[in-house]
């Protein structure tokens, strides 16, 4: 019987979202001795964002490959999405029919980090592991953690986004900036801080346009609400606006000054809200390749990091998850390195042009194009 290239192999995943998970679980369901080392302290730790919209054309082939279809429709959710203009006045209404309930259901962040931590061997997620070094010697890998801990391992998958000190490995492109600004809020209880909200919006995802600004929000399983509003901004703007987002009152001054010109509905919503952060959005472009590597790849964030504007991060990162586990499984590749030549070249293609959407979709949201040909443009 002919050997698996994953056979004796100690693999360690870096990081320990969707992505890392997934690949964990594609990879144990298939005999592989995996570990996946995350810098939360527990698996209690709550994720922060919206919700995932996961696509039946990329995403969800991962965790159909993860034999978890059945566990992710118990959370996921087809959801309806509502367009505003600045003034707060519905302008259209998409909702999932039979024929496509599940082509782009949402689910939260939490639920799916829950259903992959179920459906994993006891300890292998290694909790409170933030790496700090990585140090390659002729025949494996050593990995040093912020806890003092110390581990070997023959192949490393690197999962720990966009900020990963393990990529260095594979490419030494840092982030670039993309242009827009991000501030995201809560409301945890809407119905009773801003019970006019949801009569009007309903329950699904609402978005507005206008000034060459958005504002989006996500209703979250359990019926709390996550925004963000996005806005163009260069270097300078982001070296010259420092804002305490510990201090609610002036990140709702700030919001309530940035749209002033919009309706009384998004105003009441800032005031409604608490927990806010905010970053530039950043991204890898795969338009330059990555230096010659060994037994260690790149998948999700750390691999192509992109603005959320399309919905293709998350599923381009479970795209990963399916292609590297398929590679590693499927008794193709004489060796793990050939496994992910082949995986890289193939990221490469698609990622890419997830970026490109990416980035057309970036541009449109902060234009003056009406709001209903972005939606459109979106299922393009």
């Amino acid at each position: 019987m002919k050997t698996s290239i994953i056979d004796n192999k100690k693999i360690a995943i870096i990081g320990g979202g969707p992505v890392g998970l997934t690949t964990a679980r594609i990879l144990q369901i298939n005999g592989a001795d995996v570990t996946v080392y995350e810098r939360d302290s527990n698996a209690q730790a709550r994720t922060s964002g919206g919700t995932l919209d996961i696509h039946s054309d990329s995403g969800q082939y991962a965790i159909q490959k993860a034999g978890l279809m059945e566990e992710f429709y118990k959370y996921a959710r087809p959801t309806g999405e509502k367009m505003a203009d600045i003034d707060g006045n519905i302008t259209s209404d998409e909702m999932p029919d039979e024929t496509n309930a599940f082509s782009r259901p949402e689910i939260d962040r939490n639920d799916l980090r829950k259903i992959m931590l179920d459906n994993l061997k006891e300890g292998t997620v290694v909790w409170d592991s933030q790496l700090t070094n990585l140090e390659k010697t002729e025949n494996h890998y050593v990995l040093e953690f912020k806890n003092g801990k110390t581990v070997t391992a023959d192949f490393v998958i690197v999962a720990n986004g966009g900020r990963s000190n393990a990529r260095k490995f594979v490419s030494d492109q840092e982030p670039q900036l993309s242009g827009t600004y991000i501030i995201q809020g809560e409301i945890v209880n809407p119905d009773q801080n801003y019970p006019e909200f949801k009569p009007k919006f309903g329950n699904g995802n609402v978005m507005a346009m206008g000034e060459h600004k958005m504002f989006y929000t996500h209703t979250m399983r359990d019926g709390s609400l996550h925004f963000g509003v996005s806005f163009k901004a260069d270097e300078n703007w982001i070296a010259n606006h420092g804002i305490n987002f510990e201090d609610d009152k002036v990140v709702i001054t700030f919001l309530n000054e940035t749209f002033k010109n919009w309706g009384n509905d998004y105003k009441k919503f800032f005031a409604a809200s608490t927990e806010f952060s905010g970053l530039p959005l950043r991204l890898f472009s795969l338009e330059e390749p990555w230096k010659e590597h060994s037994n260690i790849t790149l998948v999700g964030d750390a691999a192509h990091l992109m603005p959320p504007f399309a919905g293709e991060g998350v599923n381009m990162g479970l795209f990963d998850a399916f292609h590297l586990t398929q590679n590693l499984t499927n008794g193709k590749f004489e060796t793990i390195d050939e496994a992910i030549a082949d995986y890289e070249q193939k990221m490469f293609g698609y990622a890419l042009e997830a970026q490109c959407m990416t980035k057309k979709m970036e541009d449109l949201l902060h234009s003056d194009i009406v709001a209903e040909d972005i939606l459109n443009s979106r299922y393009e």
